[in-house]
């Protein structure tokens, strides 16, 4: 009786040391499988999140206004840039197409109101006489390089606004002035904003279209989407009044031209010809004039191809009544303005 005594006890300590070490197992199996669970639904969730969203902006300026604007994303890719040669309208700087790979940036969805432009213009302006010298240096001149030493425009000569309200979009600077601001805006967001190139605005400008005037655009609704002589009155209107194309852009084509960060080139798309495709190109190295997009107020339906391009012209200057004319204002010119963009995908 006291063997089996023994014999039973010994039995139920061993299966009591066998359960002990099971559990053991278990608790440390069991958390590490959990962890290859977690890992494994949260590396597919970050494999299948969502592609990024545009974001709103916001500054304070120095008399406490706050300011916001919205920037919408710009997702990369590949397209035919430029108009094929049997285009109605075409003209013979828009060629020949070439393709061209853009990467992801954001995009102001308006462009840049009078707002905004104020408020840069307050905190910034000076009284230090400048003029507009030969030929700018190089098409790095807004590359936003030591952006602590912003320089500011003169006292523009006349109004600013032309009579217009701060909703409207800001007009008559000059590409250094508009470039300018660019660097103050990075300065005051802590976020390095640009024109955006030629080849991003014309990308933009398409929405993933072949269409000649965009995405969704056609002759037929063009007075939809965009403000030009057959319905603007001879004016620039409100920004953002206007159907968005699909990206969720405003006025790309049409209320005023825009400034981008290219020299003008007549034969610029002949020599980004020799690579294919393209890679986010930036334009001639340097250059007297730059390229502005977008038809404007004024404009006939074939000035708002998505491919129409424009520079500025002498004639832009004559109400400008300094000698030498002045770096940072066209005066009276109430058709050139323009939108801000950010790479996403690290700055270029």
């Amino acid at each position: 009786m006291f063997l089996w005594r023994r014999c039973a006890c010994f039995l139920e300590t061993s299966q009591h040391r066998v359960v002990l070490r099971l559990k053991r197992v278990v608790a440390c199996v069991v958390p590490f499988s959990v962890f290859l669970l977690v890992f494994h639904f949260s590396s597919s969730a970050s494999l299948c999140a969502a592609p990024p969203r545009g974001f709103t902006e916001t500054i304070i300026s120095e008399d406490g206004q706050k300011i916001e604007f919205d920037m919408a994303f710009i997702p990369g890719g590949r397209f035919l840039m430029g108009s094929p040669e049997d285009e109605k309208g075409r003209k013979a700087n828009e060629g020949p197409e070439h393709e061209v790979r853009v990467g992801s940036f954001y995009l102001s969805s308006t462009e840049t109101t009078l707002q905004l432009f104020l408020a840069f213009y307050r905190e910034t302006v000076t009284q230090k006489e400048d003029w507009m010298p030969p030929a700018p240096a190089s098409s790095d001149a807004e590359s936003g390089e030591d952006v602590d030493a912003v320089t500011g425009p003169t006292p523009v000569y006349g109004d600013m606004t032309m009579g217009h309200p701060e909703t409207n979009p800001a007009m008559g600077m000059t590409w250094h002035n508009a470039a300018n601001f660019c660097r103050w805006l990075s300065k005051k967001t802590g976020r390095k904003y640009r024109l955006p190139t030629e080849a991003e605005w014309e990308y933009a400008c398409r929405a993933g279209s072949t269409s000649v005037y965009g995405s969704g655009a056609s002759l037929d609704n063009l007075a939809d989407r965009v403000w030009y002589r057959p319905n603007s009155g001879g004016q620039p209107h409100r920004v953002g009044e206007k159907e968005a194309n699909a990206w969720g852009l405003y006025d790309m084509s049409g209320n005023v031209r825009e400034w981008v960060h290219d020299f003008y080139s007549p034969k610029s798309y002949a020599e980004a010809m020799r690579t294919n495709p393209t890679v986010n190109p930036r334009g001639p190295d340097e250059g007297r004039v730059h390229v502005a997009r977008g038809g404007y107020h004024r404009s006939r339906a074939e000035e708002l191809r998505c491919t129409a391009r424009a520079f500025e012209q002498s004639w832009w200057r004559n109400g400008d009544p300094q000698l030498p004319k002045s770096l940072w204002w066209i005066p009276s010119v109430d058709f050139i303005g323009f939108r801000v963009a950010s790479s996403a995908d690290g700055d270029r």
